[in-house]
């Protein structure tokens, strides 16, 4: 790679540079992941303005840090679409363009893929078999890219996105789980350099394995939790997590390795199913 060529997102855990989110002024609750289909038989509803409230409570934190935020204007056609992180991922040489498994989610990719070529960010890979959705996407390393088979991305998908994704170097690793997990973000979240948070119970035996070769510290997180969003926090880099406050014993853990943990107060938005990490698309991690 020459010099002058731009570099996008190097890792999981250099410092965020830039992101795109989307506001939920419009989200309307949809029985598409077991955590929204729960609080509807329950008989919750959106509460639009109070899922607004706390996702500005996370776009300032990021402002706060110094990291820019891209906004892609929310529509209410779209049902679904606070949760940036769904249509596709980022590599150093740009952005992978997912396939929503669901249809009601499936007309958002439209929108975001115009504001990524606004921003002139080139589209390097396309899923144009089968299903893939950003919350299973990790870069483990620079070099190896982790896809969860969880409940929207299929093995297809990964298979597709593997041939695509090999001219560049990067090694696709498919990581299956349980589908009432929804997203490998919600049970695996890398933290700060060799430190994740996962829930040992919800992941493959190969793919702790090859977390442990890689000399990754482990944070314990309990199953029960994954319905909380434990693992779905955003690491923005330099030591410091964005996290959401009421999981305070999963906080204090990653306090106790000396990351700095900016609580954001989520309630009524962790109902839709998503977190801080569902809700932000790194666009500049270089």
């Amino acid at each position: 790679m020459s010099t002058d060529e731009k570099v996008y997102v190097s890792n999981a855990t250099n410092v965020l540079k830039k992101v795109m989110v989307c506001s939920p002024k419009y989200y309307t609750f949809n029985g598409i992941n077991v955590i929204t289909s729960e609080w509807m038989r329950k008989g919750d509803t959106e509460k639009n303005d109070v899922m607004v409230r706390e996702w500005e409570a996370l776009v300032q934190a990021y402002r706060d840090n110094g990291i820019e935020v891209v906004e892609v204007e929310a529509k209410p056609e779209f049902q679904v679409m606070t949760f940036a992180r769904d249509y596709g991922a980022m590599v150093r040489e740009g952005a992978i363009m997912g396939h929503f498994r669901h249809p009601v989610r499936q007309v958002e990719a439209v929108a975001y893929e115009q504001k990524l070529k606004e921003m002139g960010v080139p589209i390097i890979a396309r899923c144009n078999a089968g299903c893939f959705e950003g919350g299973d996407f990790w870069m483990v390393d620079e070099h190896t890219l982790a896809f969860g088979m969880v409940d929207r991305t299929d093995e297809a998908g990964v298979a597709n996105l593997r041939d695509q994704l090999q001219k560049y170097g990067y090694t696709v690793v498919g990581v299956p789980c349980p589908p009432y997990n929804l997203h490998l973000d919600m049970v695996f979240n890398i933290v700060a350099p060799q430190v994740a948070l996962a829930c040992l119970d919800e992941l493959p035996y190969n793919f702790i394995q090859m977390l442990k070769r890689r000399n990754f510290e482990i944070i314990p997180v309990a199953s029960e939790d994954m319905y909380k969003h434990g693992c779905n926090v955003e690491c923005i880099g330099d030591g410091k997590v964005v996290a959401i406050e009421k999981n305070k014993h999963i906080n204090d853990k990653m306090r106790a390795l000396g990351l700095e943990v900016i609580d954001v107060p989520f309630d009524q938005i962790l109902h839709a199913g998503g977190g801080p990490h569902c809700l932000t698309q790194p666009i500049e991690r270089p």
